[in-house]
C-alpha cells in the first residue's frame, strides 16, 4: 500500500540516520585512579601563618544590641527633627489659626466618620458658632480626629468647655479643651514633645491613664463609679447565686419531704390492707368454725337416729364376727401409723407461720372434741344394745361395693369418721 504513496510522503516513513558514537571527554568517577592517597592536615601545618601575625578577632553584634542601636539612632534623629521643627513653629503666625483664640474651643478624639455639620449640631446648643475648622492629613486627606470651634461669644465657649467634655458623638466620647497654642506661653503640641497628659512618657509605672485636661478628678470619679458599678454587679451575681442555691436546697427538701410523705402513705395503705386482710381472715375463720360446728351438730343428730333404727336388726340377725372391715387394730387410735402421721404433721407445722399454727391448733382442738363426743355417743349405743354381737355402723343394709366406697372415703381433717366405715374405740367413762 505504501508503494503507491508519493515520494514526499514516503520520506516521512524513512528511518533516521544512526546516532554517531563519540568518546567520553573524561573518565567516570569510579574509573579515575587517584595518584595521591588521602591524608591528614599535618603536612600543611607549616603553611599556616603565625598566630602573632594574625589580626585580632572581631566581635559580631548580637540581635538585641542591633535593635538597641537602631532605637537610639531613631530617637536621636527624632530629637533633631523636633528641634528643627520647634525653631520653625510659631502659632501666632500660622495661616490656619484664625479668629479669636479666647473664643476657640479645641475638640479631640472625634470619630473619623463625624462630619462638620454633625459637630455644628452638637455644639450649637451652647451658643452660636462662628467657624469650625476640622484638621485633615496632608498626605492622605483623611481626618486626624480633632477640630477647632470658634464661638461668637466667649461665655458660650466657657459653657461648652464646662459641659461638653465627655459627650458621646457617633459612639465616641470627645475631649473638650481651650486652645492653648496661642493662649499659653511656651506651649508645645504633642508632635513637638508637648501636650497635656503623660500617656507616652514610658512604661506603665510612669504613664497616666487619662490625658487632656489638667483636672483629671472627673475621670477618677468616673473610674470609681465604674468600679463601684462592677462591684455592685458582682455582689448582685453572688446574691443571685446564693438565692439559687437556697432555692435548690429548698426544692430538694420539699422533694425529699414529698417522697417521705408518699412512702408514709404507701406504708399506711399497706398496713390498712394488711389489717383488712387479717380482718377478712378472722371473719372467714369464724364462719368456718361456725360452719364446722353446724356440720358437727347435724352429724351428731343424724348419727343418733341411725343407731336407733338399726338396733333391732343388730340384736337379732347380726352373726357374731371379729368386727367390721373398718375396725381399728389392737393399738387403737394411738397406733404406729397414727404416731407417724403426727410426727410428719408436727414437722410440717414448724415451717408454717404463726397464723397457720393457730389455725391448726384450733382444728386439732375441734377434732379432739368431736372425737370425744363421738366416742361417748358410741359407748352409750353399745351399752344400750347389750354389749354383745357385732356393732352396727350403718353399713349392714348396703352391698359390698357401697360398703367399700364408704370405707375408702376420708373425713375433712384427714381422719375417717365412724359413719364413713371406720370404727373408733369408745372412750372410757
Amino acid at each position: 500500500m505504501t508503494q503507491f504513496l508519493p515520494p514526499n510522503l514516503l520520506a516521512l516513513f524513512a528511518p533516521r540516520d544512526p546516532i554517531p558514537y563519540l568518546p567520553p571527554l573524561e573518565k567516570l568517577p569510579h574509573e579515575k585512579h587517584h595518584n595521591q592517597p588521602y591524608c591528614g592536615i599535618a603536612p600543611y601545618i607549616r603553611e599556616f601563618e603565625d598566630p602573632r601575625d594574625a589580626p585580632p578577632p572581631t566581635r559580631a553584634e548580637t540581635r538585641e544590641e542591633r535593635m538597641e542601636r537602631k532605637r537610639r539612632e531613631k530617637i536621636e534623629r527624632r530629637q533633631q527633627e523636633v528641634e528643627t521643627e520647634l525653631k520653625m513653629w510659631d502659632p501666632h503666625n500660622d495661616p490656619n489659626a484664625q479668629g479669636d483664640a479666647f473664643k476657640t474651643l479645641f475638640v479631640a478624639r472625634v470619630n473619623y466618620d463625624t462630619t462638620e455639620s454633625k459637630l455644628r449640631r452638637e455644639f450649637e446648643v451652647y451658643g452660636p458658632i462662628k467657624r469650625i475648622h476640622m484638621v485633615y492629613s496632608k498626605r492622605s486627606g483623611k481626618p486626624r480626629g480633632y477640630a477647632f470651634i470658634e464661638y461668637e461669644h466667649e461665655r458660650d465657649m466657657h459653657s461648652a468647655y464646662k459641659h461638653a467634655d465627655g459627650k458621646k458623638i457617633d459612639g465616641r466620647r470627645v475631649l473638650v479643651d481651650v486652645e492653648r497654642g496661642r493662649t499659653v506661653k511656651g506651649w508645645r503640641p504633642r508632635r513637638l514633645g508637648g501636650g497635656l497628659g503623660g500617656t507616652r512618657r514610658g512604661g506603665a509605672d510612669v504613664n497616666i491613664r487619662h490625658s487632656g485636661r489638667d483636672d483629671t478628678s472627673r475621670y477618677d470619679e468616673r473610674d470609681r463609679d465604674r468600679d463601684r458599678e462592677r462591684e455592685r454587679r458582682e455582689r448582685s451575681r453572688e446574691r443571685d447565686k446564693e438565692r439559687e442555691r437556697r432555692r435548690s436546697r429548698s426544692r430538694d427538701r420539699r422533694r425529699r419531704s414529698r417522697s417521705r410523705d408518699k412512702e408514709e402513705r404507701r406504708r399506711s395503705r399497706e398496713r390498712s390492707k394488711d389489717k383488712d386482710r387479717e380482718r377478712k381472715r378472722r371473719s372467714s375463720r369464724s364462719r368456718e368454725r361456725a360452719r364446722r360446728e353446724r356440720e358437727r351438730k347435724e352429724e351428731l343428730r343424724g348419727g343418733g337416729g341411725g343407731g336407733d333404727m338399726a338396733e333391732p336388726s343388730e340384736a337379732g340377725d347380726a352373726p357374731p364376727d371379729d368386727g367390721p372391715p373398718g375396725e381399728l387394730g389392737p393399738d387403737g387410735p394411738d397406733g404406729p401409723e397414727e404416731k407417724g402421721r403426727d410426727r410428719d404433721r408436727e414437722r410440717r407445722r414448724s415451717h408454717r407461720s404463726e397464723r397457720e399454727r393457730r389455725r391448726d391448733r384450733d382444728r386439732d382442738r375441734d377434732r379432739d372434741h368431736k372425737r370425744g363426743e363421738r366416742g361417748g355417743e358410741r359407748g352409750r349405743d353399745e351399752a344400750r344394745g347389750g354389749g354383745g354381737g357385732g356393732q352396727d355402723n350403718g353399713l349392714e343394709g348396703l352391698g359390698n361395693e357401697s360398703r367399700d366406697m364408704y370405707m375408702e372415703s376420708e373425713g375433712g381433717d384427714g381422719y375417717l369418721a365412724p359413719e364413713n366405715g371406720y370404727l373408733m374405740e369408745a372412750t372410757p367413762e
